[in-house]
Parts: structure tokens; C-alpha cells; sequence
């Protein structure tokens, strides 16, 4: 949506022809016409039962391994590269890897084989934050250098603190903190550190 809204800004503003705004973007003509006809991107036509003739006699038998590795103790079951070589090794299949690892992946979500966890990260207000250094490139007076990001995010929120310094020092890190809790109105009771040898000292 937003190429075409680009295609179509570029096409209103700067009057390019079709040919320049597919050179420009990067996009087949085709797709620079579609944008100039309508801000909607047409919907994708996906392929539906496609047939897999080198893949599809195995099928049933792929589905028979991944059931009976329930029974089989985990560091026994069968890879999807394991899939793969017993397929060409033990029945002369002609298949890339990738076909079987794709549908491996596919079949264990539709036979309920894949276990789903998920790990919710909840942070109370005001409670922690995160601090990091990083670097960007400015000019100053006409003169190209990097400087150091002092970075604070609220956990929380999400709400960031960033000031930028000449040197990442130790006095730069500490100067950082200050105003990052005047601007935060708080101090957090736990900070999270990326591994900076600042906080290390």
C-alpha cells in the first residue's frame, strides 16, 4: 500500500513516466500502472490445490513417521532433514529438501505435533528500564562525526530517553542517568544494562 502511494505521489508531483517510476522503485510496469489506477493493491491470487507430483506419493508415509515419533523419545524423532534422507536413501525419492522441510513444517501444525509457548512480558509501571549506548553519525559545524546515544526505555511504556555526547564515557553515562530520570520524573527501581562496560565499572 504504501509503494503504490509513493508510485502515485512521485507520478502527481514530479510527473514521472511509468518507465522512470518502475526504474525508481524498483517494480515491474505492471505494478506502476495497477498504483496509477487505484491507491488498493489488487489482492494476491493464491495457488490452491496445486498438485506436488514429487512429493505427493509421500505424503501418507511422511504423516505415519511424524505420528509414530509421539511414541519415540524426543531426541529420537525424526528432523525434517531426517524426513529427507530416508525418503531418498530408502524409497528413490527425487525432492528437494526444502519441499519436505516446507511441508514437515506445515503437516506437524496440522496434526497438532507443534507445542506453542509463548512467555508474556509484563512490566509494572515506573518498575524497570532498559539502557544502552549507541552511535549515529551527524554533522556539527559542517563537519561529519559520530557520536555517542545515550539510551534509557521505559519497560512499561515504551517511552524513550535519548541525548547524545561527544565521547561514550563514564561521565557521559552518568550524566545520561540524570537526565534521563529528570525527564522520566522518576527514578526506575531496576535498570537492565546491554553489556556496557560503563556499567561494568
Amino acid at each position: 500500500m504504501e509503494l503504490f502511494e509513493r508510485i502515485r505521489r512521485d507520478h502527481d508531483r514530479v510527473g514521472l513516466s511509468i518507465r522512470a517510476l518502475a526504474r525508481r522503485h524498483g517494480v515491474h510496469r505492471r505494478t506502476v500502472r495497477q498504483a496509477l489506477e487505484s491507491a488498493i493493491p489488487p489482492e494476491r491470487k493464491c495457488p490452491e490445490g496445486r498438485p506436488a507430483p514429487a512429493l505427493g506419493p509421500y505424503y501418507e508415509l511422511i504423516d505415519s513417521w511424524l505420528i509414530a515419533d509421539l511414541q519415540a523419545p524426543p531426541k529420537q524423532r525424526h528432523t525434517a532433514k531426517r524426513i529427507h534422507q530416508r525418503l531418498v536413501e530408502e524409497h528413490g525419492a527425487e525432492v528437494a529438501e526444502t519441499t519436505v522441510r516446507d511441508h514437515v513444517r506445515r503437516r506437524r501444525r496440522e496434526l497438532g505435533l507443534t507445542a506453542q509457548a509463548y512467555c508474556p512480558q509484563v512490566h509494572d509501571p515506573g518498575v524497570s528500564a532498559e539502557v544502552d549506548w549507541g552511535e549515529a553519525k551527524v554533522i556539527i559545524a559542517g563537519v561529519l562525526m559520530t557520536v555517542g546515544l545515550f539510551v534509557m526505555r521505559s519497560c512499561f511504556s515504551g517511552a524513550c530517553f535519548v541525548m547524545a555526547f561527544e565521547t561514550q564515557s563514564q561521565q557521559a553515562f552518568f550524566e545520561g542517568h540524570v537526565a534521563a530520570f529528570e525527564f522520566f520524573s522518576g527514578v526506575f527501581g531496576t535498570l537492565r544494562y546491554d553489556n556496557l562496560k560503563a556499567a561494568a565499572k
